[in-house]
């Protein structure tokens, strides 16, 4: 790449992120409102929340009666003759008759062997999972969210610092060539400088293109325009006082996917009590009222006739034996709570490993980026005495260059290290359940 194009490119850079160019600084907090009012996946979330609050509602139980109504009309024109027994045939034409019908009736179980009073529990258990999974989504979201908004900070502070690396290979070279020109260095030590100058340029420019796209996706995920323009709040707050005995408390009782398991256990206990229900007498009334009125024609006996009442009935069923269907519905319901059993089983396990694993790998990111905070301190303290020996001209170009890349690459590792202990944490605190407390 040619240095003038270089130039003038991080130049344009340099001017588009000044105050002139002043960009909306997208706040943590509001990261998580846009989020829970835009994102895709919560907003499908929700919307199957919905449904299963619609199935649990008692109008969906078989609590409630079925009453029903009905209304008839017909109508009839014949012609033709009609020959008595005794006496002579008669003709006829336009015979007309009419009749008219309408009613109510009204269906109710009493008692069904407490079946719907277990499917009524389902439905609100079934309400209850989705729930849950919607609650999963959400907390899953938002774990992504700040895995891509963490990402951003770390780009941006990434391009900072290679903003700044980059100046300083900028006065390098000039340095290089006003001491060429002045008889105190060779055409070497020019070309060195311009290459160097050349490596950062590139550098800065690809991870100026990777924040970019860090910042498209961030915006994907928090469901509106990709292309929207903002900056973010670099700052971090750790949590105080995390205990690993009292996180594996709070995932007994909080973790989403063990409650899951939990809920479903439950349900499938209900299973069992729904197919026992079908081996137990039913009772069920009914009732109804009913109008009629006909019209007859010449060819009746009857001109006319009117009716109405009210009818009532009561039904008791008993599935005495339905073939075995029922027993083997009842064995399948209880295997199906042994396995809901033993999956909770094996999720109290997960659930244990992958917090353990959890706190171990905070820990790990804990000491890590206290680890590079000294080694960030010592690498600029070092760039800082290079400066003046390199003033002085005591170090050659190669030793400069090499404390400027230490010092470089200490402030990445370090603005690694803070953005992986704040997702390792926020991640743990998902394990635990906690993750709607965490401090962002």
């Amino acid at each position: 790449m040619n240095i003038k194009n270089i130039t003038a490119v991080v130049w344009v850079l340099s001017v588009m992120g000044s105050p002139l160019f002043a960009q909306e600084v997208l706040q943590k907090s509001q990261a998580v409102t846009i989020a829970m009012e835009n994102n895709f996946d919560i907003r499908l979330a929700d919307l199957d929340v919905q449904v299963a609050e619609n199935n649990s509602s008692i109008q969906n139980s078989g609590y409630l009666p079925q009453i029903s109504g009905n209304a008839g009309a017909t109508y009839s024109n014949t012609s033709g003759n009609a020959t008595p027994r005794q006496g002579e045939p008669t003709d006829f034409t336009g015979n007309q008759a009419t009749g008219l019908n309408a009613g109510i009736n009204l269906n109710y179980t009493v008692f069904d062997g407490f079946g719907r009073s277990n499917t009524y529990k389902q439905l609100q258990e079934n309400y209850n999972i989705t729930e849950l999974q919607a609650r999963q989504m959400v907390e899953n979201t938002i774990l992504n969210i700040f895995n891509s908004y963490y990402e951003v900070a770390r780009l941006t502070q990434d391009v900072g610092n290679q903003k700044q690396t980059l100046l300083i290979s900028k006065v390098r070279l000039d340095r290089a060539k006003y001491g060429h020109e002045y008889g105190q260095g060779s055409q070497l030590d020019i070309l060195n400088a311009e290459v160097d100058y050349n490596n950062d340029s590139i550098t800065y420019l690809t991870n100026t293109q990777l924040l970019q796209n860090e910042k498209r996706n961030l915006n994907l995920l928090l469901g509106r325009d990709v292309n929207t323009k903002f900056s973010v709040d670099t700052t971090l707050t750790y949590a105080d006082g995390l205990l690993l005995d009292a996180l594996l408390i709070n995932a007994r009782e909080n973790n989403v996917t063990l409650l899951q398991q939990e809920a479903a256990l439950r349900n499938a206990e209900l299973g069992i009590k729904s197919t026992t229900s079908a081996s137990v007498p039913k009772l069920a009334i009914n009732g109804g009222y009913q109008w009629n009125e006909n019209q007859f024609g010449a060819t009746s006996f009857l001109e006319q006739q009117k009716s109405q009442g009210v009818n009532l009935g009561a039904t008791l069923s008993w599935n005495i034996y339905d073939g075995g269907s029922t027993r083997i519905k009842r064995q399948n319901s209880k295997i199906a709570v042994e396995t809901s059993t033993v999956q909770l089983e094996k999720e109290q396990m997960n659930i244990q490993r992958n917090l353990s694993n959890a706190w171990t790998s905070y820990q790990t990111a804990l000491f890590v980026k206290d680890a590079q905070e000294k080694n960030l301190q010592t690498a600029q303290t070092n760039f800082d005495r290079s400066v003046e020996q390199y003033k002085l001209g005591q170090i050659t170009n190669i030793v400069f260059r090499q404390a400027q890349l230490n010092l470089l690459l200490a402030q990445l590792s370090l603005n690694q290290a803070k953005y992986s202990a704040k997702t390792a944490e926020l991640f743990l605190l998902q394990i635990s359940g906690d993750l709607r407390q965490a401090q962002f």
